[in-house]
């Protein structure tokens, strides 16, 4: 019995419960992994001595959230650490633009005479109203303080503008303010760390966003390993005093009267849960399983059926001798390395992955978490990830590579052996330091962890139609649900993917006030 059960141990349910546990709550956290962590967990998943990311890596908006930074949790032992560049972007006619947290760095990297000037107008833009927007893009919808705060910090003459500016796809608003390539395609790039396309609307939001955090506070990472983050919460929900029990998988949440009392561990136990049950889970496993159908109102079942997942991922690991041998001298400094030529190929390998199709070529982005953290791997030697997207469902492949979207040991090793090809073109030698790789494909990822269903790492899609009073169904956007008494408070909510902390912040606040007004009554 506990005031709380909190389903899943993943960011957005230890934040849940340590804010929960910060309000006197009795709070229990079941995690059906051995360990917990979700996607942020860190492992030698190759050979020993060498510490690899298991899923996420780097977190511009763990860093920048105002959830994560009220958590104190540097003063349980998380340290970032910083490559001395967040971001570069390389391609075959020699450009490589950057993000670095040095203004002039990022933009002397521009290749056409002032586009430089152009990032420093769009950077003055964040710094006017960054701190606002990122407050109300993780608040609850709608995000009344933050918005407030937003407009504020806008003349009203400029509103619409504004508006218009948030909308726009990454392909027109490269078009109005570069004149060069490269920075077009770094803010593509940025963007398409979604499953937005160039042409999607917002994809100028998420690239503009992304860039903008990278120059402000850097895309740092965990010192130690991704689940150094991980081990940070634990520590504070433990001396909050919260409690964590790993393999514990909860297989269904018991509803009497309309209400979530308590939910059903794999051994038959019940625990009971005096006020709220909170579900860091993928919403369509959480309804159609955990709860079943006919506890749920017709046309909000409706809507959860048309809930669209984003595309599939597959990421490679690798052990090396040394570190990348980048031909551009940027991208040896780089945290994180886009591989694509420029927004045409971005906007081609989109249109691949709708229709079916393994793209080719592939749009990599590689980690390189050893130019921030020399820890990760022994002296001289280096780990090293890099994943791309895949289509859900399989139809082909557009390079004909035969690939059938089983996703078995052959499979996977064709892939992989596509992604080192595709990086041996820009860093020649990749290949001959190679000493061991470790790959996991969209049914690997869901293997270790169930909410990564069929590989999707953001929740699901991260297009409009499925965001704010949409996500994860028409008429949600908040953390309550048709279910009294139980909170989404996963990547499935507003505001979707990404470590922030502020899905399951959400889902806290909504409980609190939940049972306050159920005291009032």
């Amino acid at each position: 019995m506990a005031d709380a059960v909190v389903i899943g141990a993943g960011p957005n349910g230890l934040v849940a419960a340590n804010l929960l546990a910060d309000r006197g709550w009795d709070v229990v956290v079941l995690e059906a992994q051995p360990e917990p962590g979700g996607a942020v967990k860190s492992a030698e998943l190759v050979e020993p001595g060498f510490v690899n990311d298991v899923f996420s890596a780097f977190y511009p908006l763990g860093a920048a959230s105002p959830v994560l930074r009220s958590l104190d949790l540097t003063s349980y032992g998380l340290r970032w650490m910083h490559a001395p560049l967040a971001l570069a972007h390389p391609a075959a006619d020699g450009t490589c633009p950057v993000i670095s947290r040095d203004l002039a760095e990022t933009a002397a990297s521009f290749d056409k005479p002032g586009d430089g000037d152009a990032w420093r107008r769009l950077y003055r833009r964040w710094e006017e109203i960054g701190g606002p927007l990122v407050e109300a893009l993780m608040s609850p919808f709608p995000p009344v303080r933050g918005g407030l705060k937003l407009l504020r910090s806008v003349r009203p003459s400029e509103l619409l503008e504004l508006v218009r500016f948030l909308m726009l796809p990454v392909r027109r608003l490269g078009v109005e303010e570069f004149a060069g390539g490269g920075p077009r395609r770094l803010l593509a790039g940025c963007a398409l760390h979604t499953d937005l396309s160039p042409e999607s609307p917002v994809s100028g939001l998420m690239g503009w966003l992304l860039a903008c955090l990278g120059q402000e506070i850097g895309w740092p990472v965990p010192a130690g390993g991704a689940g150094r983050l991980t081990d940070a919460l634990v520590a504070r929900l433990d001396k909050a005093g919260g409690a964590l029990e790993c393999a514990a998988p909860v297989t269904g949440v018991v509803v009497r009267g309309g209400r979530a009392v308590g939910v059903r561990t794999a051994d038959g136990d019940e625990v009971e849960a005096r006020r709220a049950v909170i579900a860091d889970v993928a919403a369509p496993t959480l309804f159609l399983q955990l709860v079943g159908a006919h506890h749920l109102p017709d046309r909000f079942l409706a809507g959860l059926r048309r809930f669209e997942w984003d595309s599939a991922t597959l990421k490679v690991d690798w052990t090396l001798d040394g570190p990348v041998p980048w031909d551009a001298q940027e991208a040896r400094r780089a945290g994180v390395v886009h591989v694509a030529e420029g927004v045409d190929a971005l906007t081609v390998q989109s249109t691949q992955l709708a229709l079916g199709l393994v793209p080719d070529p592939l749009f990599l982005i590689v980690g390189q978490q050893g130019r921030a953290d020399p820890s990760r791997a022994p002296e001289g030697k280096e780990a090293v990830w890099a994943y791309t997207h895949v289509p859900r469902h399989v139809r082909g492949d557009a390079g004909d590579g035969g690939i059938a979207g089983t996703w078995d040991d052959a499979e996977a090793d064709r892939m992989a052996d596509r992604v080192e090809a595709e990086i041996e073109v820009m860093a020649p030698g990749f290949r001959s330091l190679i000493r061991g790789r470790h790959v996991l494909t969209p049914l690997g990822l869901e293997a270790r962890n169930a909410n990564l269903v069929g590989g999707a790492v953001n929740g699901g899609t991260a297009q409009l139609y499925q965001q704010l009073v949409f996500r994860p169904a028409p008429g949600m956007g908040r953390a309550e649900t048709p279910v009294a008494g139980l909170f989404l408070g996963s990547s499935s909510a507003h505001p979707g993917g990404g470590v922030h902390g502020a899905c399951g912040a959400n889902a806290a606040r909504a409980a609190v006030a939940a049972h306050r007004r159920s005291r009032r009554a």
